[in-house]
């Protein structure tokens, strides 16, 4: 018969309610102003269902309604430097948290409604209308909805998508001492991603000032949680990763007030992350004015049973119970709130032949479509530029590709302290995997994080950390596949941050990794990722193929404002050439490609690793063809000057990359260049990539894979012979 031992959380997990003696020492002014934030919000919710239903919010319109006490009984435990974000059904947290940015001093139910409260209500409502004036001009509508003045840093469509973002500035704060904390809010059905989770551990390992406040509503849609969760009090989670945790009544406006007061003492103590789960519910459907029960899913008992705990009545009884304000001021209040709305919608809306309407005036201009996708680049004003070619500098003739990538970082590192270095072993291994980051971890122990293997929380917690503007993450991919673990954070969140939330917010993150073809790693650690990039909004991507062009463009890369892709190549790892001696601190134009070999018969488009192969492959059949190293590689920042005056030259395009067929950068480009180049063309363009298959384990199948030298040189004699210049053959 085995021995069994009881095992004990490392941390608690308790059910947190108001006393009647918390109850009767809340300051007055602190419960009229949650009386107030209750009634604002309730009154613009129904606003937005009411403009829903008559078709004039295009998109969803996923309302709060009855789960007002959470957010307005969080916010109000917050200092106005603490941040938040939320998700899908956020409305009420945007709006408690910028109501108590508004007005600090608290909102007075029985006064008349301020400009400031009233000037705030509009432009939220414009936001979710898709208007200029929203606070993201348009762009966010209801689920998109940032106003970083006021601590939002964004609600977020992708469920639980917006948490490791959240934790990102939870270690910015911790970082810079401030003592502020974030909340994220998320639901029952985010709890099971596993972004969320990675995030938790993360957070709980690194201290983290962050709060994962879930509001517990039961149902994810149609689904409730006791079907697809086998605890349903979704606050256990917390004792997994060893982090405290409360449950709540969400619908108690004053208990949530008690557990936020809580979780923020342990926060600002630096005692880690807390969990905080409210029990609320939604009134209305997942998205619309209809309730649950006509769709099936809920009984209109249950829907009235919570209704009866309403966080309105709740906090109005408590208010009057003490004589705080009385009934004909809580009714002056709804009637306020409600013609407020009212006035608001009716700036906004006109009716023209008798149907209601967005005023057109109001509308974004159409020329506002991309402006924002990625900054202008004015960070490089005054930059000092330099090329190979002619520096003036002293060189070392043979210094290693890799030693640049480590002394260039620890350069950066040394004049910016903003910058921090996080990936899997980026601490260890004299390096990491192939010593990119020697020396950081000794050099700056505090700002080269070794992270679990949870590429979608570290990536995010780097957006998240980019977005606070303190910091300048540089991220290692230890393998540029592993960008599909972490998509959702790649493309969705980092890449259209600044776009999605009105083009004006920098997203510094600089994302490394190499292309490892040839290492026989097989088909999940071998891909050029540089054709997925370069068809996602917003990333830069820049791929050197020399030391002193390493230097150049990671200096670039760290002083965009936009997030960057750095490619390196394992082949370019130990190669040697000319590289500065001592001079780390210039820069290569993000944009510009460089001419390696100059020709007349063909234009040779090429990046990394293939640079040199493509160039050594002419030299040998000794063709006159003009070899260029792009350099960059994404869609606004190709050298088209470059090219076009090249193709203008040859009149002929060959486009040699070495990786997989299905992923190719050279497809995208060969589309572009067939509309920009058409009559400067003498032949269809040529490529060079590798087969439809990933590279497997098998050296002989892994060659057969990817694009080789010979590949190379058949397309060269293929373009010579097509111009009726066929090569002797060898």
């Amino acid at each position: 018969m085995p021995t069994y031992t009881d095992l004990m959380p490392k941390t608690y997990w308790r059910d947190i309610a108001a006393a009647p003696e918390d109850r009767a020492a809340l300051e007055p002014t602190i419960g009229r102003t949650m009386l107030s934030q209750l009634h604002l919000i309730r009154a613009f919710e129904e606003k937005v269902l009411e403009l829903a239903g008559q078709g004039l919010v295009h998109g969803p319109a996923h309302s709060a309604v009855g789960q007002e006490g959470g957010a307005v009984g969080s916010a109000l435990a917050m200092r106005g430097s603490d941040q938040v974000n939320g998700s899908h059904r956020a409305h009420h947290q945007f709006l408690a948290k910028a109501l108590a940015y508004v007005a600090p001093d608290g909102i007075d139910p029985e006064a008349s409604i301020g400009d400031n409260l009233r000037h705030l209500s509009k432009r939220t409502l414009s936001e979710i209308l898709g208007l200029a004036d929203g606070f993201c001009k348009g762009r966010g509508g209801s689920m998109h909805l940032r106003w970083g003045e006021s601590g939002n840093l964004g609600t977020n469509a992708i469920v639980g998508g917006g948490v490791p973002m959240a934790a990102g500035a939870a270690w910015a704060h911790r970082n810079a001492g401030t003592g502020d904390v974030v909340y994220t809010y998320f639901g029952d059905g985010a709890i099971n991603i596993g972004s969320v989770l990675e995030t938790m551990n993360i957070a709980a390992a690194w201290k983290l000032p962050i709060c994962f406040f879930v509001e517990n509503n039961r149902y994810a849609v149609s689904t409730h949680v006791d079907e697809v969760t086998a605890e349903p009090r979704l606050s256990a989670r917390g004792l997994a990763f060893g982090i405290p945790a409360l449950r709540v009544d969400g619908m108690d406006t004053i208990a949530v007030y008690l557990a936020c007061q809580e979780a923020n003492e342990i926060m600002r103590k630096g005692g880690g992350p807390v969990v905080i789960e409210a029990d609320v519910y939604r009134y209305f459907h997942q998205n619309g004015a209809l309730p649950g029960s006509a769709f099936g899913y809920r009984s209109k008992e249950e829907e009235a049973e919570w209704r009866a705990r309403d966080p309105l009545d709740a906090m109005a009884r408590d208010l009057m119970e003490r004589q705080i304000i009385g009934s004909q001021g809580i009714e002056d209040l709804r009637a306020n709130c409600q013609t407020m709305m009212d006035e608001i919608a009716g700036e906004l809306i006109e009716e023209v032949d008798g149907q209601r309407r967005i005023i057109p005036a109001l509308w974004p201009e159409e020329s506002f479509r991309d402006m924002g996708l990625r900054g202008d680049l004015s960070e490089f004003d005054g930059a000092r530029f330099e090329e190979e070619a002619t520096f003036t500098g002293e060189l070392t003739d043979d210094v290693k590709f890799i030693d640049c990538v480590a002394n260039v970082m620890t350069r950066r590192m040394e004049t910016d302290d903003r910058i921090v270095v996080m990936g899997e072993d980026v601490h260890r291994l004299k390096g990491g995997t192939n010593g990119a980051t020697r020396g950081l971890s000794d050099a700056f122990p505090d700002r080269c994080l070794g992270t679990p293997i949870s590429e979608n929380a570290f990536t995010g917690l780097a957006g998240g950390m980019a977005a606070d503007g303190r910091v300048r993450p540089v991220i290692e991919f230890m393998y540029p596949d592993f960008m599909w673990v972490a998509a959702d954070q790649v493309f969705n969140q980092i890449g259209k941050a600044r776009h999605m939330f009105g083009g004006e917010n920098a997203m510094p993150v600089v994302l490394r990794t190499k292309v490892a073809m040839g290492t026989g790693y097989g088909s999940q650690h071998s891909m050029d990722p540089a054709g997925i990039f370069s068809t996602a909004p917003g990333w830069r991507i820049v791929a050197p193929s020399t030391p002193f062009d390493y230097i150049g463009l990671m200096n670039s890369a760290l002083l965009c404002e936009d997030p960057v892709l750095v490619l390196e190549h394992v082949d370019l790892y130990a190669s040697k050439g000319p590289a500065p001696a001592s001079d780390l601190d210039y820069f290569i134009p993000l944009g510009k490609a460089k001419v390696v070999r100059t020709g007349a018969r063909m234009t040779i488009l090429t990046y990394l690793s293939m640079v040199q192969s493509t160039a050594d492959a002419v030299a040998r059949l000794g063709i006159d063809a003009e070899v260029i190293d792009l350099r960059s590689l994404d869609r606004a920042g190709l050298d088209w000057e470059t090219v076009e005056a090249s193709i203008k030259k040859t009149g002929n395009v060959l486009i040699v990359e070495q990786g997989a067929a299905g992923t190719s950068y050279g497809g995208w480009l060969a589309d572009e260049l067939q509309r920009r180049c058409f009559d400067w063309l003498d032949q269809p363009i040529k490529r060079v990539h590798g087969a439809e298959a990933s590279p497997s384990i098998s050296k002989v199948l892994e060659a057969a894979a990817c694009a080789r030298p010979q590949d190379i040189e058949t397309a060269l004699r293929e373009v010579m012979a097509d111009q009726g210049l066929p090569l002797a053959a060898e």
